[in-house]
């Protein structure tokens, strides 16, 4: 246990100081925070609104932030190019992301043209769950669970082969706290962020 609990804090000091230097993205990263409860609450009652509202403000706000705000260019604080930080990152680097939003944007397209997703499911009629979906936002919410559940799962089985078992499962249990996690770290970004500091003051030697 406290090797695997060393393992997870590596992981969340490393995604923090090389991902989330930011204060525009910290701040986004509290939205996608209680967002993404709200979605583990859903998961019990209406698990396709859950998805909806995971991906479309959780990811959306989450992606964002890295995508638009934060720095590409040559790391000072940790002394290492972009390049080198997407070489190494044990979850999903930008490349593999552009992947996984594809196939995002690419299942409503799909399950439009062929409401049957050329015979894997039945289509839902009429208004399904708590919400009162309707068939197709349904069909499409249970699709993006799918997506995102099988996304975690695939690179933490890669990790496992990878690095090791221990490393992919320190990875899954990040991803999965990492809505409390954020909010505990990033709840004060806001505040800074509206006092002027655009990027937070991160000391380099400062132990995980």
């Amino acid at each position: 246990m406290p090797a695997f609990l060393d393992k997870l804090r590596t992981l969340r000091w490393d995604d923090h100081r090389y991902y989330h230097q930011c204060r525009i993205n910290q701040t986004l990263h509290l939205i996608s925070a209680l967002s993404f409860l709200v979605a583990y609450g859903l998961l019990f009652v209406d698990p396709a609104a859950a998805a909806i509202v995971g991906w479309c403000v959780g990811m959306v706000s989450r992606q964002s932030g890295h995508i638009f705000f934060e720095p590409k260019g040559y790391d000072d604080i940790n002394g290492c190019s972009y390049a080198a930080k997407e070489g190494f990152k044990a979850g999903y680097n930008m490349r593999r992301k552009a992947i996984l939003i594809g196939v995002w944007l690419a299942l409503p397209l799909l399950l439009w043209a062929r409401r049957d997703l050329f015979g894997l499911i039945t289509p839902s009629t009429g208004t399904v769950g708590v919400l009162g979906l309707s068939g197709y936002w349904h069909d499409l919410g249970l699709l993006w669970l799918a997506l995102g559940s099988g996304g975690v799962l695939l690179r933490t089985l890669q990790l496992c082969f990878l690095r090791s078992p221990a490393w992919g499962l320190a990875w899954m249990s990040k991803i999965l706290t990492d809505p409390l996690h954020n909010i505990d770290i990033y709840w004060r970004s806001p505040i800074a962020l509206l006092q002027g500091q655009r990027y937070e003051p991160i000391d380099p030697a400062t132990a995980h």
